[in-house]
This record gives structure tokens, sequence and C-alpha cells, in this order.
């Protein structure tokens, strides 16, 4: 049966998200707002970062495997995100994941960042960005050693690091 010109049919209604899928979808652009107002400009950011850090940090890229500064990196101290220096992990909780990326069980202080979902590149994976300046980190899995059991699979390219005298 035809429906009414201008009036969607059944057919035609994708299904409303839930409330808890709005209160989530506006607590994030809330989010992103308060991250806005404290990032540099692109133009900035372009200047200030090379291309790798600038392709992994801003437009949520990946270095290759094996390849970034901190991936085999030993010495003692702190990293930090390259975009805002806000501290991130602690070079004690830094691991030899095999995996080619610099891997942390735990992060320095809770709220340095920020966990969401990314379901890009057909997979089901945790994004881990920088709280303060929203930069893109990497991504968190589930497979890592005790304490935490978790790995924190973090860019060589998002990283600074402070090491200790």
């Amino acid at each position: 049966r035809a429906g009414h010109p201008g009036r969607p049919t059944p057919l035609d209604r994708s299904p409303r998200p839930s409330r808890i899928e709005l209160i989530t979808f506006q607590t994030r652009i809330a989010d992103m707002a308060e991250i806005d107002s404290s990032r540099p400009s692109n133009d900035t950011l372009r200047d200030e970062l090379t291309e790798e850090q600038y392709h992994v940090t801003q437009e949520a890229g990946t270095e290759k495997p094996f390849s970034g500064q901190y991936w085999d990196h030993k010495g003692d101290g702190l990293y930090r995100c390259v975009v805002c220096e806000t501290p991130l992990f602690d070079s004690d909780t830094k691991f030899e994941s095999g995996s080619g990326w610099p891997s942390f069980y735990d992060v320095v202080e809770d709220g340095n960042v920020h966990l969401t979902s990314d379901h890009s590149l057909g997979m089901r994976r945790t994004e881990v960005v920088c709280d303060e300046c929203g930069a893109h980190l990497g991504h968190l899995f589930d497979d890592g050693p005790e304490p935490t059991g978790q790995r924190y699979c973090i860019n060589s390219a998002a990283l600074a690091f402070d090491g200790d005298e």
C-alpha cells in the first residue's frame, strides 16, 4: 500500500537511538567542545609537528610497526603527548609486547587519556586520545600483563619523552 506523499512509510523509518545512545553522543560532543577550546589551530600544528606526527595525532593515523622512535626504547622517564605535553605514561609501565609499537599497561594518571569506541577498518577497538588536546594516541587492548591486563598500544609519533636525569 502506498503511503502519503512526503510521509515516511514504516520501511523508511530508521530506528530511533536509545536514550543511552543519545546521552553518550551528547557527552562526547560536550567533551570534544571542551577539547577544541584548548586545541591549537591546524595551521599551528602543521608548523610545529612533523608530517607523521600530524597524520597520527590529528588524522588518527598509524605509524608502521617497528618504525617509531620509542617502540624499543628503554630509558627511564615520562612519556608525554607530543601536541600538548600532558603526561601520559611512565617508563615503569612500559613492556615489550612484540607488536612493534610502544606498549604500556597503565596510564600515569587517570583522566589524562580518553577512551572511545573505534569501528574503523572493519574492527572493534578502543581508541586512546589525549584528554587535554584530543590527539589520537593509539588503541587499548585487553591482552596486557598484570596488574591491569591492559595494553595501551601507542604510536611513537604521538609521544615525547622526558628522561630522568
